[in-house]
C-alpha cells in the first residue's frame, strides 16, 4: 500500500480544514476519496476542492457502506465521535477522531474495545502534542530532571468567546448539542497535556462549575478544579471563555524545582539540591535551597492538525508508533466528568468516576433543560442558566 484512501465525516470549521490539506496532497500518502455531511452546500463545497473527484454521501450508513476508503477522519458533533468510530472499526477501517473522544466514557471505553478488536490504526486530533514546547517539557517530566512533582496548576483563561459565538448554531454551549462548554470544547487539548506531560492522572477531584455565569448558555463558561493525586501531590486547573485579557501558565513544582510554561516559552528554575534533601539537613533557619533560572532551548515545527494526520497516515503505511493514541482520547474526558460530576453533587470524586452515575445525571440535566435559541438569534434562558 502507498497511499491510504480516506473519508471525512462532518463538514464543519474543523472538518472543511481537513478536506482543504488533504485535497491539497499536504498530508503524504493520504488520499482524499468520499466526504460526508448532512448538509449538500457543504458537499458541494468539498467536491469542488477536488475538482469534483469526491464521492459525496449524506447518510452515515451510506457513506460507510459504499464509500471506496480505508480510512475515516471523523469531524462531526462530539455526542457522534464514539458511535461513528464503533461503525468505522465494524467495517475494517482505520480511525482518526476530533477531540474530545466523547462526551462521557461510558461508551468511550466501549469505542476503545471496538477499536482494540478491530486491530486497526485508531488516533485522535490532540495536535498540541505536536507542540515542540509540550514535546520539550514532557521529556524533562519524565526524565525525572524534576524529581517527583509536587504541585501542578495551569490556569487557561484565553478562550475568550463573545454571545455572538454561542448564538452563531442551535447545538453550541447545551447539554444536548455539545455536552458540556468550556471543558468540552476549548479545553480538552489542556486536560490531555496535563496528564500527557506530567504522567499523573488525578485520584480525586473537586470541582467548582459556573453555568452561564458571563454568557447566556446554559453549561459552563467557568470552572476551577483542585485535584489530589496518587503520590500526595495535588494540583488546580481553572479554566474560562469569560476573562479578557485571559491566561495561559503552567506550573510543575517538583522535588528539583519548578519549570513554568508560558508565552512560549519553558523557563526551569532548577535547584541545586534536592528540596527534601536541604529540608532535612539545613540547619540555618531561614534559608532555601539554591535555584538557577534556565530558559529552555525549544526546537522544531509546531505540526498541528497537519502533523496529527501525517502520523496517522505514517502509522497505517509504515508502523510509526502514533503521537496520539485515540485510546488515551478517555483519560482527558475522564477528568473533564470528574470536575462535572463533582460539581453537580458539589462533593469530591474518585477516580475513576462511576460512569453510569454521570451518564445518569447528563440525562437529567438534558431533560430538565428548556434553554431554547431562536431563529432571531435571541435566548430563553433556562434556570440553571442564570446562574
Amino acid at each position: 500500500m502507498t497511499k491510504v484512501k480516506i473519508g471525512v465525516i462532518g463538514l464543519g470549521n474543523m472538518g472543511s480544514s481537513h478536506v482543504s490539506q488533504l485535497a491539497n496532497g499536504l498530508v503524504k500518502g493520504g488520499q482524499l476519496t468520499a466526504v460526508c455531511d448532512f448538509n449538500e452546500d457543504r458537499l458541494k463545497a468539498a467536491n469542488e476542492k477536488t475538482g469534483g473527484q469526491l464521492a459525496c454521501f449524506t447518510d452515515p450508513d451510506t457513506f460507510f457502506n459504499q464509500a471506496d476508503i480505508e480510512a475515516v477522519l471523523i469531524a462531526a458533533p462530539h455526542y457522534d465521535h464514539p458511535t461513528l468510530a464503533e461503525q468505522a472499526f465494524q467495517k475494517g477501517l482505520h480511525v482518526l477522531i476530533e477531540k474530545p473522544a466523547g462526551v462521557y466514557t461510558k461508551n468511550v471505553q466501549r469505542m476503545n474495545e471496538a477499536a482494540a478488536e478491530s486491530g486497526k490504526v485508531f488516533s485522535i486530533m490532540y495536535n498540541q502534542r505536536t507542540n515542540p514546547l509540550y514535546q520539550k517539557l514532557r521529556q524533562l517530566i519524565q526524565s525525572g530532571e524534576l524529581g517527583e512533582i509536587k504541585r501542578t496548576n495551569w490556569i487557561i483563561t484565553d478562550w475568550y468567546r463573545s454571545q455572538s459565538y454561542y448564538d452563531s448554531s442551535e447545538w453550541r454551549a447545551t447539554w444536548e448539542g455539545e455536552g458540556g462548554g468550556v471543558l468540552l470544547n476549548q479545553s480538552p487539548h489542556q486536560l490531555d497535556l496535563w496528564q500527557w506531560t506530567t504522567g499523573l492522572m488525578p485520584k480525586r477531584v473537586h470541582a467548582f462549575c459556573h453555568f452561564g455565569r458571563y454568557h447566556n448558555i446554559e453549561v459552563e463558561d467557568d470552572v476551577t478544579a483542585y485535584v489530589e493525586y496518587e503520590n500526595g501531590a495535588t494540583g488546580v486547573f481553572i479554566t474560562s471563555t469569560g476573562e479578557a485579557p485571559g491566561t495561559n501558565r503552567f506550573e510543575i513544582i517538583g522535588d528539583r524545582g519548578k519549570i513554568v510554561v508560558e508565552n512560549d516559552q519553558l523557563i526551569f528554575y532548577r535547584l541545586t539540591q534536592s528540596e527534601r534533601e536541604f529540608n532535612a539537613t539545613y540547619t540555618g533557619g531561614f534559608g532555601e535551597p539554591e535555584h538557577w533560572k534556565i530558559e529552555i532551548p525549544v526546537k522544531g515545527e509546531n505540526t498541528q492538525h497537519l502533523g496529527i494526520m501525517q502520523n496517522w497516515v505514517d502509522a497505517i503505511l509504515k508502523g510509526t508508533p502514533l503521537l496520539a493514541p485515540g485510546e488515551e482520547g478517555i483519560k482527558g474526558l475522564e477528568i473533564s466528568n470528574a470536575i462535572y460530576l463533582s460539581a453537580w453533587l458539589k462533593e469530591s470524586v474518585e477516580l475513576p468516576i462511576d460512569a453510569d452515575l454521570f451518564y445518569k445525571t447528563l440525562q437529567e440535566k438534558i431533560k430538565a433543560s428548556n434553554f431554547v435559541k431562536e431563529k432571531s438569534g435571541n435566548v430563553v434562558l433556562s434556570v440553571e442558566g442564570t446562574h
